[in-house]
This record gives C-alpha cells, sequence and structure tokens, in this order.
C-alpha cells in the first residue's frame, strides 16, 4: 500500500524552477502540506515539462497568487484556512472575480465532514475533491496528470476559437480590400497578426490559368510585393528569388501544398477559376506551432479568394469610372471649350479629400463621382451653355437649374456612386456662406463632396480658357481662392488647397486640354 502523503515525511525540498513549466499553486495554512506537496511531485513530468509551485498560506494570500499568475494550471487548494470557508470563497473568487475558468481547482481538506462533498461539487465550479487522509502520493500524482491533461485540452481549445477568431477577423478584413494597392498589405497585416511577425511578401499568379501548373514556374508572375520584392511586379518570379527560394517554391507549385523553410515560405494558392498563384513569406517565427500551420493553412486558400474578389472589385470601379468618363466628356463635347476637365477635376477632388482627412473609400467615390456634377447641364440648351457673353438673369435663371436637373437625373439609386454623383450634383454651386445655389445651403450643410467639388471644379475653370474668358495666372487663382475662403468655399478646405497646390498643378499638367 501506498505511503500516506501526510505521513511524516522530509521537508527540505528544493523548488523546481523551469521555463515551460507547469505552475502549481498551493494553499495551505500548514507550511508542512506545501513541503510534502512538492517532494511527492518533485519528479513529476508532463509533456517534457515539470511542475512550479506556488505557495499561498491564506484564502486573502491565495487570490493574489491567482490573479499575479493567470496561467497557473493548478490550484491544490485546502477548505478550512483562516475561516471554516476559506478556500470555498478562494474557488468562487476564481471563478467569479478572476474569471479564470481554465485553471483546475482540486479541494483538499482535512475535516470533510464541515464542507459535504456533494454540497461543495454542486455549488462550486471545482474539478476535484479529495480529503487529506486519502491523498497518497500515487494518488495525488494520478490527480495532478489528469487535471494537467484537462488543462491542455482547455488551453488547446482555447487556442483553436482564438485561431478561428483570427482566420475570420483575417478574411474579413482582406476581403474587404477594395484596392489592387492594397491588396498585398492586406496580406502582410493579417499574416503580422497571425503569426506574430512578418519581414516580406509577395504574390504571382499565372498570366494565363490552366489546369496543371507549370512545374518550371515560367507561367507564375509577381502581380506585387513588399520588401525586396517592391519593384519586382511584372518579372517573372524566377528572375526575383534565388536558386533555393526558387526550387522551394517549384515544390509547393508541384506538390500544391504549402513548404516551410528556415524563416520563410512558399504556399500554393488555388481556386475555381485560378490553378497557379503563390504567396511567399519571410520573417515568419522559426518555429510554428501546428496550430499556427493550420491556420496559414486556411488563410492562404482564402488569399486566392480574396485577389480574384479584389480583381473584380477593380474591373467593376474601372469600368464605371469609365462609363462616368465618358458621359461626361460627351456632355463636355456640346460646349465649345471641351477638353479634359471632368478628368482633372476628379483627380483634384481626390488629392483635396485625402488631405481634408477623408477616408480612401471616401476619397475614391469623390473621384469616381465627381465628373457627374454638371449631368444637369444635359437640358440647357446650347444658345446658354456656349454663349461668350455674360449671361442676362433670364438665361441665368434657367443655367442655374441644371444643378437641381443632375439632382433629379441621378437620385434614389440602388448604386452607391450614383448616389454620391447626385449629392455633388446638387451641392456643388452651394457656397459656404449660404449665397449660392439652389437651396442658399451653407457650411456644413453642404455635403462635403459637394464643398470639395465647388473647389475643384472652380479652381479648374480658373486656369483653363474658357469661351467667355482667358486662363488666369496661378497667384491669381490662389488669390481668388483664399480671399473666397469663408465666403464660397469651406476655409478648412481652403488651407489644404494651399498645402497641395503643387501636387495640383501637376495634375493640370498631366491631362491638359484637347486640342
Amino acid at each position: 500500500m501506498d505511503d500516506f502523503l501526510f505521513s511524516d515525511e522530509p521537508t527540505d525540498v528544493t523548488e523546481t524552477e523551469q521555463s515551460g513549466s507547469w505552475k502549481v499553486i498551493i494553499v495551505d495554512d500548514e507550511p508542512e502540506v506545501h513541503a510534502v506537496t512538492k517532494l511527492a511531485l518533485s519528479d513529476f513530468e508532463f509533456q517534457k515539462k515539470k511542475l512550479e509551485f506556488l505557495s499561498a498560506y491564506s484564502g486573502e494570500e491565495a487570490k493574489q497568487v491567482v490573479m499575479e499568475h493567470p496561467d497557473a494550471a493548478i490550484v491544490l487548494l485546502d477548505v478550512v484556512m483562516e475561516t471554516d470557508d476559506a478556500g470555498l470563497k478562494v474557488a468562487q473568487y476564481i471563478r467569479e472575480t478572476a474569471k479564470n475558468n481554465n485553471i483546475r481547482i482540486i479541494l483538499r481538506t482535512g475535516q470533510p465532514g464541515q464542507a459535504p462533498e456533494r454540497q461543495v461539487i454542486v455549488n462550486y465550479d471545482i474539478n476535484d475533491y479529495k480529503s487529506k487522509t486519502e491523498l497518497t502520493a500515487q494518488k495525488l500524482f494520478t490527480v495532478v496528470m489528469s487535471s494537467l491533461r484537462s488543462y491542455r485540452d482547455i488551453l488547446s481549445i482555447d487556442q483553436s476559437r482564438q485561431g478561428l477568431e483570427k482566420i475570420i477577423t483575417a478574411s474579413r478584413d482582406i476581403f474587404a480590400t477594395h484596392s489592387i494597392e492594397q491588396f498585398i498589405e492586406g496580406v502582410m497585416q493579417q499574416l503580422t497578426s497571425l503569426l506574430g511577425t512578418v519581414d516580406e511578401a509577395m504574390y504571382a499568379t499565372s498570366l494565363v490559368a490552366s489546369n496543371e501548373p507549370d512545374s518550371n514556374g515560367e507561367a507564375l508572375i509577381v502581380f506585387t510585393g513588399r520588401g525586396e520584392f517592391e519593384k519586382c511586379e511584372g518579372k517573372p518570379i524566377e528572375d526575383v528569388l534565388n536558386e533555393e527560394q526558387y526550387q522551394a517554391c517549384k515544390k509547393a507549385l508541384i506538390e500544391k501544398t504549402i513548404v516551410y523553410k528556415d524563416n520563410y515560405l512558399f504556399s500554393y494558392c488555388s481556386s475555381e477559376y485560378n490553378h497557379a498563384s503563390m504567396l511567399f513569406v519571410s520573417g515568419i517565427p522559426e518555429f510554428l506551432t501546428d496550430t499556427q500551420k493550420h491556420l496559414i493553412e486556411i488563410f492562404s486558400q482564402n488569399v486566392q479568394l480574396a485577389y480574384e474578389n479584389v480583381q473584380l472589385q477593380a474591373e467593376i470601379e474601372d469600368t464605371q469610372q469609365e462609363l462616368v468618363y465618358r458621359l461626361s466628356e460627351a456632355l463636355e463635347m456640346r460646349s465649345t471649350d471641351s477638353g479634359n476637365h471632368v478628368k482633372r477635376v476628379a483627380h483634384i477632388c481626390h488629392a483635396l479629400a485625402v488631405g481634408y482627412g477623408l477616408s480612401n473609400r471616401e476619397a475614391d467615390l469623390v473621384r469616381i463621382a465627381s465628373p457627374l456634377h454638371d449631368v444637369g447641364k444635359v437640358g440647357i440648351p446650347d444658345a446658354i451653355l456656349n454663349k461668350p457673353a455674360k449671361l442676362d438673369d433670364d438665361e441665368w435663371q434657367v443655367m442655374q437649374t441644371h444643378a437641381k436637373k443632375g439632382y433629379q437625373l441621378l437620385r434614389d439609386s440602388r448604386r452607391e456612386i450614383v448616389n454620391a454623383g447626385a449629392l455633388i450634383a446638387r451641392d456643388h454651386h452651394e457656397k459656404w456662406d449660404g449665397t449660392g445655389y439652389p437651396k442658399g445651403a451653407k457650411a456644413e450643410e453642404i455635403h462635403i463632396f459637394g464643398r470639395i467639388v465647388a473647389l475643384a471644379d472652380v479652381y479648374d475653370a480658373l486656369r483653363h480658357r474658357r469661351c467667355y474668358k482667358e486662363a488666369w495666372d496661378l497667384p491669381e487663382v490662389v488669390e481668388e481662392i483664399n480671399n473666397q475662403s469663408g465666403k464660397h468655399f469651406d476655409p478648412k478646405l481652403v488651407a489644404v488647397f494651399n498645402d497641395i497646390i503643387e501636387d495640383l498643378e501637376a495634375i493640370l499638367t498631366r491631362f491638359p486640354d484637347k486640342l
């Protein structure tokens, strides 16, 4: 028969300290109990990790130790200490106050009748209840072993849950990417979240999808990259990799798998539509857990779908932008001063929106929709639209209707760009001081898109010849726009205009009027 754990035994025990050990909290008001517990478990080992003992001699001290060591695996908890129910209060504190549901609680009592086992198990979230007299060395070994296995499994489940949350977040964020340029940034950001560190990344894809991947890699072209691959866009993948990397890439491509090397990986990406794409990532941790590798596998599958989502989104937006430009240029052709006005205004609006602090999406939206600002002029007679002299009062009243006509033409659309165009058409002739048209809106009553297009439209119009005027020099334009700060224009936008005037002038040079 095993010797009872609490029989007379030596007490000179040296506490084991080892990195990566399992933490066991001993809570008991008798020092001898601490000593013999450590002795009985001194040679204990589970999954190549020994035990690290932490001692507390009262319920209050136990609460402090629990808070300082939330990663403790087991607490061996005496019931009766400074009070008859001190241990029970600690158990309640661990679950309800410390919110620690992982640690395994083993209650030990020298007075089992004082706290009946059934009552304790029903009322408290504990994992085992033992009388000190029944805890032989062998039985203590058994209960600690089973408790550690439970703790390990709980951690594994929790890590899987956290990993699933990360995958959902990563997939959501990368699928939300609307810009080709932002794609690799999204991949890097989410991989860093999954792995903790990423230095460089590259995404290569085949120009033409095929059922069988080309084993020599000639079909793979660098689509985008970070780090040393940032300037490799459009190059064959074999031209940008060293020999070792290229061989790892070929292996991943041929075997349609993920190949891990010392500090980098190649991950084969595929979908229903594209069968030859490769993700390269360097600067990963030297040792990856099985969970991390599983997350990379899931993420790699989503990367290809996300890439195609970005391509599709870009194609849709490019098509919308081209249709908007062509419609706007068709309207310009009615004017004797047709040129690149709508393209210039679009890019000027984007620059102003970014400087103003709008999000990338909002800046893109005002850029795409701004060419629709004068769409209402489709309803203005040519004689008024192209009159070289100043309009009389009646003609001016007709000309002003183009803002309302444009709004009525575009409003109530289910499309974000068309709705933005409606707001721009309506508000781009409103003025900050309320003296504009069609409604006489003022200050922030005017939609920010309308305020941006108002300044961009006037700036471009002043800098170019029109049927009723010659082009103004830059100093004259800057002076006029600053004079109109707080009158015609949003003062904050005028400040942005002054800060980026060189960039705006570059846009005018890039899109000159057509001869």
